[in-house]
């Protein structure tokens, strides 16, 4: 029986009393054995100046693409990217080929990713092959595993599906995830909608697009009940529209990429595709906007809106290039790096709140219970680098700049996984 021993190390976890204070704990068979001040003996001690605990993290949003799309991520690597970044929980896209919109793609996934450190939460699609028609056998799918219900990137456009969808989901107290973006006003959008877009010769997206969706989903929302969380949030507008939303009561969620706080659209100037992103890089009002509404609540958690591409995706002219950049390995780091908000609050955006909107329950710090947990450095200074990268893909517009914010490793499923790229 390996003993692994956390020695002194600083406690992120607002229901345990050793909260932000120092402690030993003393992991054994993937549980925690021992929580307290005693050295207790041990295989293996970690023990790092500034290191500190928290609740496993988890992703509400990651794409990758495995079936049908290896090439650019598979399983492994994916999970390997995600034990950098800190994450022990992935919400799955099912917008992959074939479409997880079946029991035997839930199994598929949940098979192939059980001995992995990573615990893999499918999403499966509200539509069949996600063309906004027909809707999915959401039951059958809920009972399979599936911990949401998505359309992924291209949300759900018609009206009609998604009050069927919220009216569906509450025979089982299910959530939909939405991904606001009116498709005809976004079409052909390459960017932000705005002065630089001008400025570049580039048709922009605009703020419209997705506030025109979200004020329309809230109207379905109030009058179906069900729960809704709405993903990739990027104006100021959008934002505001929840915060009122919630004040109403509404059953409603939300989440923001992290790198929607490190940068505008005015950062695109040399038509460098890491940057392009959808939603796309706003305004710094919008950039304000998000980070007003992670400080007070308003957005509830923050993802990382992964999304790897292959060269041959990536590096074309900037309106031939696919949307997205990786971040599973950087979303902390960033968050950290860009947003002033509080190392405190900004844990309970990775770890309580995606538990709490997808119905999972919290791990506990305490003796006798499974270990899912996070271990960072807070204050570490760091450059990722893309011979470090875990990911497939080199999508990222992060690759040598200075973060603040390093993950050391995650103990998660009996296994401790330490970050190699934290002593380098």
């Amino acid at each position: 029986m390996k003993r692994t021993l956390l020695k002194n190390i600083k406690i992120f976890d607002q229901s345990s009393s050793f909260h932000l204070a120092n402690s030993n704990i003393l992991i054994a068979e993937g549980k925690v054995v021992y929580l307290g001040p005693d050295e207790k003996e041990a295989d293996d001690i970690i023990e790092e100046e500034g290191l500190c605990l928290s609740a496993g993290w988890v992703d509400m949003n990651c794409w990758f693409g495995d079936p049908g799309f290896e090439h650019k991520e598979d399983l492994f690597s994916v999970a390997n990217a995600a034990a950098k970044g800190g994450f022990t929980e992935i919400v799955s896209l099912p917008t992959v080929q074939p479409v997880v919109q079946t029991k035997n793609a839930i199994a598929y996934i949940q098979s192939r990713t059980a001995h992995l450190p990573i615990t893999f939460l499918p999403a499966g699609a509200v539509s069949v092959d996600t063309l906004g028609k027909d809707l999915t056998e959401m039951i059958d799918l809920h009972q399979a595993g599936a911990v949401a219900f998505t359309d992924g990137e291209e949300g759900i456009q018609g009206a009609d599906l998604l009050l069927k969808a919220l009216h569906y989901v509450q025979f089982f107290d299910g959530l939909v995830i939405q991904r606001p973006q009116h498709a005809g006003l976004s079409q052909h959008g390459q960017m932000h909608e705005g002065i630089a877009s001008t400025r570049l010769g580039l048709k922009g997206i605009p703020a419209l697009a997705e506030e025109v969706v979200v004020s329309r989903d809230l109207q379905l929302l109030e009058y179906s009940g069900g729960k809704l969380h709405l993903s990739l949030l990027s104006t100021a507008g959008a934002i505001n529209m929840v915060r009122e939303a919630k004040v109403r009561g509404l059953a409603v969620t939300c989440d923001v990429a992290s790198y929607q706080v490190a940068f505008t659209d005015e950062d695109i100037l040399d038509f460098d595709t890491n940057y392009k992103v959808n939603p796309p890089f706003r305004s710094q009002a919008d950039k304000e906007g998000i980070i007003q509404g992670l400080k007070d609540g308003t957005i509830d958690a923050l993802v990382s809106a992964h999304k790897p591409q292959d060269t041959e995706s990536k590096k074309l002219e900037f309106d031939l290039a696919e949307f997205g950049i990786i971040n599973l390995e950087t979303a902390f780091s960033v968050a950290i790096t860009y947003s002033s908000l509080e190392v405190e609050d900004l844990i309970t955006k990775f770890t309580v709140n995606p538990r709490k909107i997808l119905g999972l329950p919290v791990p506990v710090l305490k003796e006798g219970e499974l270990a899912n947990f996070t271990l960072f450095n807070p204050l570490k200074k760091w450059v990722p680098l893309v011979q470090n990268s875990a990911s497939k893909a080199d999508n990222s517009p992060f690759f040598g700049l200075e973060l603040t914010g390093q993950v050391y490793g995650i103990i998660n499923k009996g296994q401790v996984v330490i970050n190699p790229e934290y002593n380098l």
